[in-house]
This record gives C-alpha cells, structure tokens and sequence, in this order.
C-alpha cells in the first residue's frame, strides 16, 4: 500500500493522473472541401483539433485540401461524387459504426448561368441543381444518420442561402439555384421532425455574400472581391453551428445568428 501511495504522489506531483480513458475529439465530416468555403471549413475544423472526413469528387485535383491533409494528420480525405447515390451510401456504410458529431452538408452546385433564363432553360441542368442542393443532403443524411446519432453532438448541417428566402427582395435568377435552397430549407424541416426522436439536429446556417468560385461566376470577378472573405466567414458560421440545438433545430439561420425568414 505504501508504494502505492507513493506511485500516485508522484503522478500528481508531475501535473495530475491521466483519466483511463482520454476525451476522443469531435469528427465533422465536410462534403465539398476542395475549394471555398468547404476547403475553409475543413482548414479551421484541423486547426480547432477536429477530426476532419474532407470530401472532394476530384481528389487528385484538389491539391490544396491534399496540403491540408499532409500537415494535419487528423484530415481524411474521401472520394465522393454527390450525383453517385451508390457512392454517397457506400460511404456510410465504410463509416458506420464511428460516432461523427457534425455531418456538413457544404457541396453545392449553382449550375450554368444561361441554362437558368427563360429561353435557354435547360431542365437536365435543373435536375442535377436539384439532386446536388437537395437530394445529396438528404441522402447524406439518411446514410449517416446512424453515425450521427452515436455522437455528442448529434448534428446534420446544410448550407442554404439568402437567396432562397421568398419573402426576402431579390435579384433576377439563378432561378435553379434559388428554387433548390427553398426545397432545401423545407427538407431540412421536414428531416428535423423526423429525426428528433433520435436527439439529432437539423438545421440549415446561411453565409453572407463571400468572395468563392461561385459567387464570381454570379456576379463577377470585381464584384466578388468587395464581399467577406472566406476566413472570416467560417469563423463565424462554426460559432453558428456550436450554438445549435434542439430549440432551433430546423430553423435557417444567418452568420450572425439570426433567424431567415421563409
């Protein structure tokens, strides 16, 4: 008994016994992380100590998410094709079984610019706008939801926009892209009822105009580049997406914590 005591004075002594079993971090797994707000996203997660799943459909062109990877060893890297329905439920299943508190819906698609005008519409084009911005959320979180629901944190996040609030002035067009943000916000609804039971939250976050790939083919190159940056804006949406609950579970919400408007 005497050696024992010692032994435990000693721990203490050097800065306190360890716990048998250490805190595992949190996991967020990201799809579309190979560029914008994505790339950002799965950047500051690393660097908050998060496991990161980054997904990319190119990865052997995503060079600067595979530089992230190589200086963070908590970043997985997967492929996944968010139009491959098989792809996105092989992935749950390779996954299933391991608690991942945060699934983060960020992949998006706003499609060709033209093929949204009355003139030119093309509705293949619609179509995978639609499978993209809508169904893989859905799909993601119908393959994950086990996952999820095995974590501390319980969360299915999507990213909707401004731009699909109806009751908000807006500009004219992308009218595919803002029709699938609207279907977005209800499907999160929807999704929200039907996995509360389950403690998981749904929500939906909005970022401000920020300066990505898409909005400088919405608006312009110039335009673009007098709008948040991407930095900043992740900075915030991850308090966003601390502060979600059960109480605002299904509730789009802005950067600044603000509820949108339907």
């Amino acid at each position: 008994m005497k050696i024992t005591t010692a032994i435990v004075a000693f721990v203490l002594i050097l800065g306190g016994a360890a716990p048998i079993h250490a805190q595992q971090p949190p996991t967020i797994l990201i799809t579309g992380s190979n560029r914008g707000l994505g790339l950002e996203f799965a950047r500051q997660y690393a660097v908050a100590g998060w496991n990161v799943i980054a997904t990319a459909r190119d990865v052997a062109g995503a060079k600067e998410l595979r530089e992230l990877a190589a200086r963070h060893p908590r970043v997985t890297i997967e492929k996944l094709d968010l139009l491959d329905r098989a792809g996105i439920k092989a992935l749950g299943a390779k996954y299933r079984g391991r608690p991942i508190d945060v699934l983060l819906n960020n992949g998006g698609l706003l499609g060709d610019m033209k093929a949204q005008q009355l003139g030119s519409l093309d509705y293949e084009q619609f179509e995978e706008v639609m499978a993209v911005n809508v169904y893989a959320p859905m799909a993601m979180a119908e393959a994950f939801r086990e996952s999820v629901a095995a974590s501390t944190q319980k969360k299915v996040v999507s990213m909707t926009s401004r731009s699909g609030v109806i009751s908000l002035p807006g500009y004219r067009g992308p009218s595919f892209y803002r029709a699938s943000k609207i279907a977005l916000n209800m499907v999160t609804r929807v999704m929200a009822d039907d996995l509360r039971d389950s403690g998981i939250i749904v929500a939906t976050i909005s970022p401000p105009p920020t300066e990505t790939d898409m909005l400088r083919a919405l608006i312009g190159p110039d335009g673009a580049s007098r709008q948040a940056k991407p930095a900043d804006v992740i900075a915030r949406l991850m308090k966003v997406i601390d502060g979600l609950t059960q109480a605002n579970s299904a509730e789009p919400t802005y950067v600044d914590g603000t509820k949108l408007p339907w």
